[in-house]
């Protein structure tokens, strides 16, 4: 099997926007060639806390459940999930001043997606 080209972007959790400062959360990477979408995400309510201690953690699982729907394209998310996977990666990583941002866009080769987003959550956020 040939190896893949990806792009990725960090999902970061910005609890005071006007600070900048961030915690890393989740990846989500996009392998066209293998029509892969997919994120992982893990939210350290006890680093989100020492950063930021009045954040509304309920909003930001559900800002980030949104996210996970978007990635898979269920329908719950709304026309956005509907929409082709290079055009939901992204409406996913396209730039935003909210608590819920993502990194510059960063490419990669894989022999599988799934590994290799998997092992990049491990350096990113893990």
């Amino acid at each position: 099997m040939r190896r893949a080209p990806f792009d990725y972007a960090v999902v970061r959790l910005v609890p005071r926007v006007e600070r900048e400062e961030f915690l890393n959360v989740g990846v989500i990477l996009h392998a066209p060639t293998r029509g892969f979408l997919g994120c992982l995400i893990n939210v350290d309510e006890e680093r989100v806390r020492a950063l930021a201690g009045k954040v509304d953690l309920l909003a930001v699982a559900r800002h980030l459940d949104g996210y996970q729907m978007v990635c898979a394209g269920d329908a719950k998310a709304g026309p956005i999930a509907g929409m082709p996977m290079r055009e939901r990666f992204h409406w996913l990583v396209a730039p935003r001043s909210t608590m819920i941002q993502s990194s510059p866009v960063h490419g990669g080769v894989c022999d599988e997606p799934e590994v290799a987003l998997r092992e990049l959550f491990a350096r990113r956020v893990g």
